[in-house]
């Protein structure tokens, strides 16, 4: 009697907990339907996940988790930079979850709903004159401007810091030679070396890229020149030689180190640049073609209908201006956090 009363209280138990297996699954097939509140439900999950394991994680991550901790919550005290963050990191998930936030295929087409006007049955910000959602079009545009601009921001780093580095390790003809060069570029603004290189490749996202890279190394170079040679002439460069350090050893242990704060305060303002430039060269319409979504490509087919459409380019130019305001703040807020005489004078 005993052994089937726990056989049916077991059998119940099953029942119940099965029962409720499918009703919470059913809520989440049902939840995962609106993208957007699945996507708060997994950023809750994460949250909670962190709060609870923050000890493990915390023994797990050591010094470096600390470092980063610290540097974060000295930002935090920046709160137009902390804003600043917050903004990148938005712009940077909207661009690396377009197909899960896109309402739209950017390229979807329906000759009927042309120029529909901003809060449309199923067009928040509206159409375009092929009856593209605007919505869709500016989120997969995030992810141009942002490659473009990182990869861009990237090659002048390499390419121009490490001319710069080696140039002011150097000095004598060599940094001469090489700053003279410089020199030449700087003289030409960035743009019109970017148009130039992108009217020898041809318009695309490639040349783009390219010629962006190209017109800031200049930039990178004089950074990274100028902190070199300020380093040069410190005690613990003349010790290294005396100690008969490689010169390799000095760059890597003693040069660089001091250098990258420098350079990545510098990608993050040039990150900004490269939004806006990206921008403006595919206002100029030798940047990314069509059917590919831009906003620099959104911007200059805007304007064409400015006034019996204006909210057309309207919403990509907001994107630009917060997208580069938010990288501003951010490189505003980073100098301050590498400068420890900034640091300690706010304190």
């Amino acid at each position: 009697m005993a052994g089937s009363i726990q056989e049916f209280n077991t059998a119940s138990t099953s029942r119940a907990i099965g029962g409720i297996g499918r009703s919470v699954l059913n809520a989440l097939r049902r939840l995962s339907t609106n993208r957007l509140a699945f996507l708060g439900m997994i950023g809750i999950i994460v949250i909670v996940l962190v709060a609870v394991l923050a000890p493990v994680l915390s023994s797990a991550i050591g010094g470096v988790g600390r470092s980063v901790l610290n540097a974060v919550r000295r930002l935090s005290t920046n709160r137009l930079a902390f804003l600043g963050m917050i903004g990148i990191i938005v712009i940077v998930l909207v661009a690396v979850l377009a197909p899960v936030l896109s309402p739209y295929a950017p390229d979807r087409m329906a000759t009927s709903d042309r120029f529909l006007p901003p809060n449309s049955p199923g067009h928040i910000l509206g159409t375009d004159e092929f009856g593209r959602d605007v919505l869709s079009r500016i989120i997969y545009g995030a992810r141009v401007s942002l490659l473009v601009s990182v990869i861009a921001v990237s090659v002048a780093t390499v390419v121009g810091g490490g001319i710069g580095v080696l140039s002011g390790y150097a000095g004598g003809w060599v940094d001469l030679l090489v700053m003279r060069v410089v020199d030449v570029m700087f003289a030409i603004p960035a743009l019109m070396i970017a148009l130039g290189v992108v009217a020898l490749f041809g318009p695309s996202a490639e040349s783009v890229t390219l010629a962006l890279g190209i017109a800031y190394s200049p930039l990178f170079a004089r950074v990274s020149r100028a902190a070199v040679v300020n380093i040069r002439s410190q005690g613990y460069i003349e010790a290294g030689h005396v100690m008969g350090s490689s010169h390799f050893r000095i760059l890597r242990q003693d040069v660089l180190p001091n250098v990258l704060p420098l350079i990545t305060v510098q990608m993050t303002s040039s990150l900004a640049w490269g939004i806006l430039d990206e921008a403006a060269i595919g206002f100029l319409g030798l940047g990314v073609q069509p059917p590919t979504s831009s906003w620099g490509e959104m911007l200059t087919t805007g304007r064409q209908y400015m006034f019996s459409n204006p909210t057309m380019p309207l919403f990509a130019g907001l994107a630009v201006m917060l997208s580069v305001y938010a990288f501003n703040l951010f490189g505003d807020g980073l100098r301050d956090l590498l400068d420890p005489r900034a640091w300690r004078v706010n304190n």
